[in-house]
C-alpha cells in the first residue's frame, strides 16, 4: 500500500507545481518525512531530532478561511488511520488547523483546492474535510 500512497503523494506535488501560477501558495507545499522503513540505528537517531508517530504527510503553510494552515494526511482508497495519526489530526484541529485525511490523490486535490478558495468547513475534528 505504500507505493501507492508514495505514487499519489507525487502526482499531487506535480499537480501542485503546475498549478502554482494559479494558486501561488501552493509553493508552500510540503511533505513531512515522517514514516517509512528505518533499521534501528537510524529510527532511534530520528526519534531522538524530534520525529513523533502519527504526524500528517502534508502541510500547506496558508492561513485561509480562519485556519492556520492545512495538513492532510494521505492514504490510498481503502488505507485506514492508525490510532497515532487519528490523535494528531484531533489535536491539530483543536489549534485552529485544518486537518485531513484523504484517500488518494482525486480527494487531496480537491481538498486543497476547497481549502485555497476559503470554502472548507470548520469543525470540533475536521478530519473529512469535505
Amino acid at each position: 500500500m505504500n507505493h501507492i500512497e508514495d505514487s499519489e503523494q507525487m502526482t499531487l506535488f506535480e499537480w501542485a507545481h503546475l498549478q502554482s501560477g494559479k494558486y501561488p501558495e501552493l509553493v508552500l507545499l510540503f511533505h513531512i518525512p515522517n514514516g517509512g522503513k528505518r533499521d534501528a540505528r537510524e529510527a532511534a537517531r530520528f526519534k531522538k531530532m524530534g520525529v513523533k508517530p502519527g504526524v500528517p504527510d502534508m502541510f500547506l503553510p496558508v492561513a485561509k478561511g480562519g485556519f492556520n494552515g492545512l495538513f492532510i494526511e494521505l492514504k490510498a482508497k481503502g488505507g485506514r488511520l492508525s490510532d497515532y495519526q487519528t490523535k494528531w489530526l484531533k489535536e491539530l484541529s483543536k489549534q485552529e488547523y485544518a486537518a485531513c485525511v484523504c484517500f488518494g490523490f482525486e480527494e487531496a486535490k480537491n481538498d486543497l483546492l476547497q481549502y485555497l478558495n476559503g470554502k472548507m468547513q470548520k469543525n470540533d475534528f475536521a478530519i473529512d474535510c469535505k
